[in-house]
């Protein structure tokens, strides 16, 4: 099928290149439905068609071949499109190679292949990646542990963590849910996971994943992850020489000396922090700044992008493209990180400056590169376990759900580091 697309596009190219030569998306506030245009991106690299991101221009637009087929789904996903000649084109170019001008071109070239990790059956909660690939479009692959253990991940691109808890304690739910059907559930499908993949606890499984995932970003993997599937990452990954999960978790108690084998040096973003040691506790660590909010208006509780030099700061430049630079907060299990406990070398891309903490955070890895956004879901301030999912159509222009979409595209572009 994709091959016919293909062949269609060529057909199409000829036929209309004789009325203009491209087709821009607008990403600035004149765009009907932002989410979808990241569909239409995706949807034309899968067909084989080059892509130029136009960072910093109009919100980080879209420039395509004007092709037949690629305005056809323009019209039926109610995407925003112009039709522009070639000294239309020629003039936009000429503004953004400008030394005085904060903008670039970064082709994207091919689709990248993309993995969701997430359990089989149903949860009682939604993820916002998944949520925002399938309102715009975008296929992906679901994977879980046995997979990731197996190898799998050689296979994608680009892997999302969905809402998930590395350190074993089953999202530290057990103070309010262990009596509910699903937690029960949750706990059982985990421990007869662990034993069939060689664990004696699920902790431990859950530590080899986190390894594994690391070995991949090494290798060139991009990792994105929202929520609890940041910081209980890291705090899984440090936890590797000690047991930090008490008895009703996997059966024993916590090694009283937990604290002082906590290895910093295998996480990817945070240092330092402290363990959260009490198992009714719904909270991880001090990483999360979830209570610096506590008190806050809603109104007023917003996070600000960074603004980067798009022509030595490619990446987080890509990575923080939007119409707006000021983005209203939602909670999370973890809302975001308490700059304290950020590495240096942490590109903090996103901030709330007046509780000193980070919404939206990057970092390279070896060859690969990782990126950890705070809170659940960006429409809705205080999702809750059991809430329905947001619905996604009245949002089409959420600067939230675009920074997750900015990921999703990431890979599709030449790798570039960053300059120093």
């Amino acid at each position: 099928m994709i091959r016919l697309f293909s062949i269609f596009f060529l057909i199409c190219f000829f036929s209309s290149s004789l009325i203009a030569s491209s087709i821009l998306i607008p990403m600035d506030k004149t765009q009907s439905n932002h989410l979808k245009a990241y569909g239409i991106a995706y949807f034309i690299l899968e067909n084989d068609v080059t892509i130029e991101w136009l960072l910093n221009y109009r919100g980080g637009s879209f420039l395509t071949p004007h092709l037949a087929a690629i305005e056809d789904e323009l019209i039926i996903r109610g995407v925003s499109y112009e039709v522009l000649a070639d000294g239309q084109v020629n003039a936009i170019k000429r503004e953004i190679s400008s030394p005085e001008s904060n903008t670039e071109i970064v082709q994207l070239e091919v689709a990248p292949k993309i993995a969701v990790y997430t359990p089989p059956g149903l949860q009682p909660w939604d993820d916002a990646v998944t949520l925002v690939m399938e309102y715009a479009e975008i296929p992906y692959t679901e994977v879980y542990d046995s997979l990731v253990l197996a190898g799998g991940l050689a296979e994608f691109d680009w892997l999302h963590l969905h809402h998930e808890d590395f350190t074993g304690q089953y999202g530290k739910f057990y103070a309010a849910y262990r009596n509910a059907p699903w937690y029960r559930q949750q706990v059982a499908d985990m421990e007869a996971s662990a034993r069939r993949l060689g664990f004696q606890k699920v902790s431990q499984m859950k530590l080899a994943v986190a390894q594994t995932i690391k070995n991949y970003i090494f290798a060139g993997g991009f990792l994105f992850t929202m929520c609890s599937g940041t910081d209980s990452f890291d705090i899984a990954l440090a936890a590797h020489k000690t047991d930090i999960a008490d008895h009703m978790y996997d059966g024993d108690p916590m090694d009283p000396n937990f604290a002082a084998k906590l290895d910093f040096d295998n996480t990817l973003a945070f240092t330092n922090f402290q363990i959260k040691e009490n198992p009714l506790e719904y909270e991880y660590s001090t990483i999360d700044g979830t209570d610096r909010h506590r008190g806050i208006p809603e109104k007023e509780d917003v996070f600000m992008l960074f603004e980067f030099s798009a022509k030595w700061d490619v990446v987080p430049t890509m990575l923080t493209q939007s119409h707006t630079r000021v983005i209203k907060n939602f909670y999370g299990q973890t809302t975001d990180f308490v700059m304290d406990y950020l590495k240096p070398e942490v590109i903090v891309m996103g901030e709330s400056k007046i509780i000193n903490t980070a919404k939206y955070i990057h970092g390279e890895h070896g060859q690969g590169t990782w990126t950890f956004y705070g809170g659940h879901d960006p429409e809705d301030y205080q999702h809750r376990v059991g809430d329905p999912p947001t619905d996604l159509s009245l949002h089409p222009n959420s600067p939230g759900y675009r920074l997750i979409l900015n990921n999703v595209l990431f890979p599709a572009a030449k790798k570039k580091k960053r300059k120093t």
